[in-house]
């Protein structure tokens, strides 16, 4: 999805922010926010113009994109933002903390998911579709199969697999 925002939108760099405290996730069987950081580093390592951002992970209290793109807007004060979801976050964006703040700071770049209809617009605000074959797979997919020691090669890059078997993350044994 990062390489397709990068190619369409012709960005210079990404940034994967690791998200801290979610307020829209509840704990349950997860990664820490450090094992995800971990994980999202290694999967990077050979990608240069894609890194890891700890913004999120430093920041007391809960993570709100609102926050991070305030802080990335006075940290890049001459880039443009943009902002990559899945469809299936841009459906309810507008229920998220200050979306217009969000939006009059960063441009979003939409990845289409299947079985989700975009929004003619979000707030008034246009947005872009990324040109990327709609894939069914979400990330609790991917946990599932883990958990359940479904074959996952194809998907998660062979760095990130052993660190979540040396790990023992998503019901995979150590």
């Amino acid at each position: 999805m990062a390489r397709a925002a990068m190619e369409y939108a012709r960005l210079d760099k990404v940034l994967f922010v690791v998200s801290a405290r979610p307020p829209h996730k509840s704990q349950g069987a997860v990664a820490t926010a450090e094992q995800r950081y971990a994980m999202v580093r290694l999967a990077l390592e050979d990608e240069p113009r894609m890194e890891p951002c700890r913004f999120e992970l430093e920041r007391p209290g809960l993570s709100y994109t609102v926050d991070t793109v305030q802080l990335l807007s006075g940290q890049y004060p001459r880039a443009t933002l943009y902002l990559i979801l899945g469809m299936d976050s841009l459906v309810d964006f507008s229920k998220w903390r200050e979306p217009r703040k969000i939006l009059e700071l960063a441009r979003i770049l939409a990845i289409p998911r299947e079985g989700c209809t975009p929004p003619e617009d979000i707030l008034g605000f246009s947005y872009d579709v990324v040109p990327f074959e709609k894939t069914p797979m979400s990330s609790t997919d991917v946990r599932r199969k883990l958990a359940a020691g479904d074959s996952v090669e194809a998907i998660i890059p062979p760095r990130v697999l052993t660190y979540i078997r040396q790990e023992g993350l998503y019901g995979v044994a150590r």
